[in-house]
């Protein structure tokens, strides 16, 4: 461990002995919090692809029963409702992003054993495929290289097929990844929203960046997937959630004009629910290397841990 790791291991533990996160949530009771999730993982599995989206199940399991002991679980399209009586438990809602199979799998049932509802956000052009191009991209163990993620995103659009076609043409080998790591089937969609308090949402058609489309295809990759959703399931609820947490202002209003009530982006924390805006709704990414004490200072709202 180098010193900075330890230095913040020692503060991160000394606020919540100290009482400092619990205060801090006493006063968040009439704020809301989304968190972000990815993929849950058997606690065996090796490093693999942009391993900060990861999650191993053991913490997983940790972070849930830290959650069900300090706060109120709230499904996802209850956040934005007004806020509750004083002297209540802060609301979080539950996401996941990608419909991981491991999230699917691993992560639907567990929740569903403690009544705790939760969104998967889902890519129907992925569904039952896989891996996405920063899992087969990343370098062995090390994650995404920051230059691959810009130059994917800013100019490739963070369009799969495109990404893979430029990496392939620099001689990068695209890594294999774990079941865990590919796309739910339908069937396993299906599976998950049995459980009561799961729904789906839209990651949209092909997880763009869509902020660098143009007006037909920001089109098509909103309305799609919503239809393909309501075709085949029950439990859809019109909320998007803006691929790579990318959006801007052309984005949101063809988001809130092809038919979702909400959306929701990557970054900032708790909001007031009554003032924050629908289409712009903020999350608090979880990644696989948060420590035990830095997820409750981050779920208190006291960030002694870097953002991810």
């Amino acid at each position: 461990m180098t010193v900075r790791a330890a230095v913040k291991t020692l503060l991160e533990t000394g606020l919540v002995w100290s009482g400092g996160a619990a205060l801090r949530r006493a006063a968040l009771s009439g704020r809301a919090l989304v968190l972000a999730y990815h993929n849950v993982v058997p606690d065996d599995s090796p490093d693999f692809g942009d391993r900060s989206l990861h999650l191993p199940r053991r913490l997983f399991l940790r972070q849930i029963d830290q959650l069900l002991r300090t706060h109120a679980v709230v499904p996802l399209d209850e956040i934005l409702t007004p806020a509750p009586a004083p002297g209540r438990r802060p609301r979080v809602a539950i996401t996941f992003d990608d419909a991981y199979r491991g999230a699917v799998d691993i992560g639907v049932p567990e929740l569903a054993k403690r009544g705790i509802p939760a969104t998967l956000f889902v890519v129907p052009g992925f569904v039952g495929g896989g891996p996405f191009w920063w899992d087969a991209v990343a370098a062995e163990g090390g994650g995404v290289d920051p230059a691959v993620r810009a130059h994917a995103l800013e100019q490739l659009a963070g369009k799969d097929p495109d990404v893979r076609r430029w990496a392939q043409a620099r001689d990068r080998r695209l890594g294999a990844v774990p079941d865990a790591a590919l796309v739910a089937s339908e069937d396993e969609l299906g599976a998950a929203v049995r459980h009561p308090g799961i729904t789906l949402g839209s990651h949209t058609w092909s997880h763009p960046n869509l902020a660098r489309l143009s007006s037909p295809e920001l089109q098509d990759e909103l309305s799609r997937p919503l239809e393909w959703l309501r075709q085949r399931y029950r439990s859809v609820i019109p909320w998007l959630s803006y691929p790579y947490g990318l959006a801007n202002r052309a984005v949101e209003t063809a988001a809130a004009a092809a038919g979702y009530a909400a959306a929701v982006a990557l970054g900032g924390g708790w909001f007031a629910p009554a003032r924050v805006s629908r289409h712009s709704v903020p999350r608090l990414n979880v990644p696989a290397g948060l420590s035990a004490n830095g997820f409750v200072l981050r779920t208190s709202g006291l960030y002694a841990t870097h953002p991810s």
